[in-house]
C-alpha cells in the first residue's frame, strides 16, 4: 500500500511515549530538505518510561521489519508512514506520528 516516506524529521514514538530517531539516513536523497531513511540502520529511543513490574525496560532500539517493497535507496527499501518496526528488548511497536507529506513510495 502506498505511503509517505519517512525522512530524519519525522516524528516517530515508541508504544511508552518515547522518541524515536533514526540512526543512518541516507544523506544522498533528499525530501523536504532532509535526508530519507531505509531500512538499513535501526532506529534508538529515547526517554522511554516503561517499566515491568518494578524492574524499569525501555525501549532502547528500534529494527524496522516492513519497508517499501518497490522504491529502493542505496539498494535498500525506503521506509513508509506504514512501516512496522519491533523494539528492542521489549518487543513493543513504533508508531510514525508525523513525516513529510510530498513524496509517496510503494
Amino acid at each position: 500500500m502506498p505511503g509517505f516516506l519517512l525522512h530524519a524529521g519525522a516524528t516517530v514514538l515508541c508504544a511508552h511515549g518515547g522518541q524515536a530517531q533514526a540512526t543512518a539516513p541516507n544523506p544522498r536523497v533528499l525530501v523536504s530538505g532532509m535526508p530519507i531513511v531505509t531500512m538499513a540502520a535501526p532506529h534508538v529511543v529515547a526517554g522511554c518510561p516503561f517499566v515491568a513490574g518494578v524492574v524499569p525496560s525501555p525501549c532502547v532500539t528500534a529494527q524496522w521489519m516492513m519497508g517499501a517493497t518497490r522504491v529502493l535507496a542505496a539498494g535498500q527499501p525506503v521506509l513508509l508512514f506504514d512501516s512496522q518496526a519491533v523494539c528492542v528488548p521489549n518487543g513493543t511497536p513504533l508508531s510514525v506520528v508525523q513525516t513529510q507529506t510530498r513524496v509517496t513510495g510503494m
